[in-house]
């Protein structure tokens, strides 16, 4: 009788083995996203950012008038804000409104970030009616005959317990448009117009 031959299995290498793994687990991962299947943190909603609130403190020297407001949320400017804002900053000799220039608002908003500004903008000239535009020109030194006044694009302030020469410096380092140094005068003019800057003796 003849005895059959056992044939045994050649050992197993365990390198091998979970070579044969990895490769079959990157298969398997590549086959995973090829059928569009995303990694869980993929999956995971993410809510969107809010949009921050730019907001306003601004005190009027020549009226006395205060207002706090925030122009501008959800991305985009409030209209009911703008209504109060161009009344604010009204031709106070003659209470003309015109429409403010929003980049101007965002100006100052920027400027009290960088100054980090614990009060309020004392605002000392907003819009000018081309009437009240004239008759400084006519009165002083350094009144532009076409001034930004007048088409609510430049605006003139100071900052309570904030160095003039500091605000001047946070300004120009925006780059954002005319800058008015009028030391003697204790006010900065600010201007959506053409990135300039001076400085006036009067």
């Amino acid at each position: 009788m003849t005895t059959p031959r056992t044939h045994h299995a050649p050992p197993i290498d365990p390198i091998f083995c979970r070579r044969n793994f990895v490769k079959l687990g990157v298969k398997l991962g590549l086959a995973a996203l090829s059928l569009g299947v995303a990694p869980t943190r993929a999956l995971a909603h993410r809510p969107p950012r809010a949009s921050p609130e730019r907001a306003l403190d601004l005190y009027h020297t020549r009226t006395g008038e205060r207002l706090k407001t925030v122009y501008w949320a959800d991305g985009r400017y409030l209209p009911e804000a703008l209504t109060q804002l161009n009344y604010f900053l009204r031709d106070y000799q003659t209470d003309d409104i015109h429409p403010t220039d929003p980049a101007l608002l965002d100006c100052l908003f920027a400027l009290a970030k960088r100054v980090d500004a614990p009060y309020p903008f004392h605002i000392v000239s907003a819009y000018r009616s081309p009437a009240t535009n004239a008759e400084l020109y006519k009165q002083r030194r350094g009144v532009a005959k076409h001034s930004f006044h007048m088409y609510g694009k430049a605006i003139d302030f100071y900052l309570p317990k904030r160095k003039l020469t500091v605000v001047r410096r946070a300004a120009q380092r925006l780059g954002r448009g005319g800058i008015g140094y009028y030391p003697n005068s204790h006010f900065l003019h600010v201007d959506t117009g053409p990135v300039r800057s001076w400085q006036s003796a009067v």
